[in-house]
């Protein structure tokens, strides 16, 4: 309610003796009130506050403006494209152990073709513009591999935490904790940023050869504890490790049909035998197969060759006639 200053005028009339003169005294009341002073006060506040509300619209807006700038900046590669358009795939969130989520990073396309072998253009890649492909068949090449996998391993601060020994099959490639650093976060199948880094240098080398590889998923000998049959165990963490390292390749730029196969051994395989919660035995093999082994694994689990009845309904397969020649002439003097 406004407050209304009242004046009261008060009048006296005087008669003094002589009744031809009057006097007239007229006296005035109020006085001056306090708020007269701030009549116009709550306009200049007023002002105010447009103002500043005005200012915090304004920083507002830039920064929106800024964070999509950068979020473009981030998903723009240095050749100019998106990583989420064509073939891409965003990330994916799904649950893990206890409450642990797994990232499901975006697999993005070599270079500028996709998977049906055409650039962006829409023409088709001809063989000679398309990249040459190495071969590491003898352990000579299989040494120089793992040099190559050796130096990234120093660059991205995990020197220690990789091993790779030749073997007949191919090089065996292990990257397995230790007491300082760890490649997942402990539990669960999130990786930690130096194997990312390292995964993901490690595609495009993978992406220039024609091997194929097995990626196997190790984890200690600690258990979880609930040890139901269908509850999550090292069963499941080691496979998803597996997946989450192959996710990190692909990532990286390595085709996915470099891959033959991801393999979970849980505890299976220690190589600390003695002491069951070894860092050692926490780890991810790259077992990067010889041609021969590839197709041999591939035949294994694909459809049977050359077949021979045995009886209804049952089939045998028949060996490889030039791969018995080849035993017996190894194990045999003169192939006798």
């Amino acid at each position: 309610m406004t407050a209304v200053a009242i004046r009261v005028v008060e009048v006296a009339v005087l008669k003094p003796h002589d009744k031809h003169h009057e006097t007239t005294i007229v006296k005035r009341g109020g006085g001056k009130h306090a708020h007269d002073e701030h009549g116009g006060a709550w306009k200049v506040a007023f002002a105010d506050f447009c103002l500043a509300l005005m200012c915090l619209f304004l920083v507002l807006w830039l920064m929106a403006s800024r964070n999509t700038e950068s979020l473009e900046q981030i998903l723009t590669e240095s050749n100019g494209n998106k990583t989420d358009q064509g073939k891409g795939v965003m990330p994916e969130q799904i649950g893990g152990p206890r409450g642990s989520l797994i990232e499901r990073f975006p697999m993005p396309r070599t270079g500028n073709s996709d998977t049906d072998g055409k650039n962006v253009n829409g023409q088709q890649d001809s063989a000679e513009t398309a990249p040459q492909k190495v071969t590491y068949e003898s352990p000579d090449d299989l040494r120089q591999l793992a040099k190559a996998l050796s130096e990234m391993s120093k660059d991205a601060g995990l020197a220690s935490n990789l091993e790779s020994i030749i073997t007949p099959y191919g090089l065996r490639v292990m990257l397995h904790d230790t007491d300082r650093q760890g490649m997942f976060v402990r539990g669960s199948a999130v990786p930690t940023g130096k194997f990312t880094t390292l995964m993901r240098k490690m595609g495009p080398l993978f992406a220039h050869m024609e091997n194929q590889m097995l990626i196997v998923g190790h984890t200690d000998s600690l258990q979880y504890a609930d040890t139901g049959h269908s509850a999550f165990s090292n069963w499941n963490l080691s496979s998803n490790r597996a997946m989450s390292a192959r996710a990190q390749l692909l990532a990286g730029s390595m085709p996915s049909d470099s891959v033959l196969q991801v393999v979970g051994m849980a505890d299976r395989a220690p190589l600390d035998t003695k002491n069951a919660a070894a860092g050692v035995n926490r780890r991810i093999e790259l077992l990067i197969l010889t041609p021969g082994q590839a197709s041999a694994i591939a035949a294994m689990f694909g459809m049977p060759g050359n077949k021979e009845s045995l009886a209804p309904d049952v089939d045998s397969e028949l060996p490889d006639v030039n791969v018995l020649k080849q035993l017996r002439e190894k194990l045999l003097p003169g192939g006798r």
